[in-house]
């Protein structure tokens, strides 16, 4: 016998005071249930495990179908598959950063394991399932000029791609990109650049003209709010959704500040194509 639906992971059922009954949805919105002739207890019972009579009584059989189909309720709620689960993310980068994403990725339910360069370069030619494998490469230094060109190439391939890097006290998580016209990281650099006067200076920066770096460090719990934010986007990614928050998670660009853990979010477009200038010398 098909076992009664449970309510899902977030949602629960409260009993006001001279209210009735209300279920508080995973988005905490409180909405009230008319339970017509059937007892609340007994819609509880069956809803949190403690189904007695529920296929003898037709009028209970159709509430929790009710919570099953508005998605508040469902079978084997407990055993799901975690949400990541038939994904594979490759982590390139610094071990204090991807280690601990790796973690969380196997804990979804996805395979998480260290990919090498060549690797990366030869997926656009594998034989991956697209909107299978993401790509995620930290860095807890300044993006080298040129490192990541061949990886942007990797969403026109349906192959996710995501990443993030820490200049000084600031850690940079650039969008995830999964499809074609998605923000890469060639993108991302050219929108910066655009957006702050000392244009010359950040270039130079990047390119290496700078002292040693002092820090602060990336420290455990820096990395592990990294991780989580990461992971929130993969999440996002499997799901297919937008991502949490006012700006959809491809073209969100967030910095995180390592003195506080600040987290501050900025919208990035991607950078249309140049036109190439019209050939003026009549040849």
């Amino acid at each position: 016998m098909a076992s009664a639906p449970q309510l899902l992971p977030g949602v629960s059922l409260v009993t006001a005071p001279g209210g009735g009954l209300a279920v508080r949805t995973a988005e905490g919105e409180f909405l009230r249930v008319d339970t017509a002739r059937t007892a609340p207890e007994r819609l509880i019972g069956a809803l949190t495990g403690q189904p007695e009579g529920t296929a003898a009584d037709p009028e209970l059989a159709a509430l929790l179908g009710a919570f099953e189909d508005a998605g508040y309720a469902g079978t084997d709620a407990a055993a799901r598959p975690g949400r990541l689960t038939g994904r594979t993310v490759l982590l390139l980068g610094d071990p204090a950063l991807t280690a601990p994403l790796g973690r969380l990725v196997r804990a979804e339910g996805g395979t998480a394991r260290p990919a090498g360069t060549e690797e990366i370069a030869r997926l656009p030619d594998g034989t991956h399932r697209p909107g299978t494998t993401a790509v995620v490469w930290c860095l807890n230094s300044p993006v080298p000029e040129g490192l990541w060109d061949g990886a942007d190439r990797l969403p026109g391939h349906r192959t996710a791609w995501l990443r993030c890097h820490r200049e000084g006290a600031q850690v940079w998580l650039e969008p995830l990109a999964d499809r074609p016209g998605d923000v890469t990281s060639g993108h991302v650099r050219l929108r910066r650049l655009a957006a702050t006067p000392a244009h010359r200076e950040l270039a130079a920066y990047w390119a290496g003209h700078r002292t040693p770096d002092t820090g602060p460090p990336v420290t455990e719990t820096a990395a592990a709010l990294i991780a989580a934010l990461l992971t929130a986007d993969l999440l996002a990614w499997a799901a297919g959704a937008p991502g949490p928050g006012p700006l959809p998670v491809r073209r969100r660009l967030r910095r995180l500040d390592l003195r506080d853990l600040a987290v501050t979010a900025h919208p990035v477009l991607p950078v249309p194509e140049v036109a190439p200038l019209p050939d003026r010398t009549g040849r």
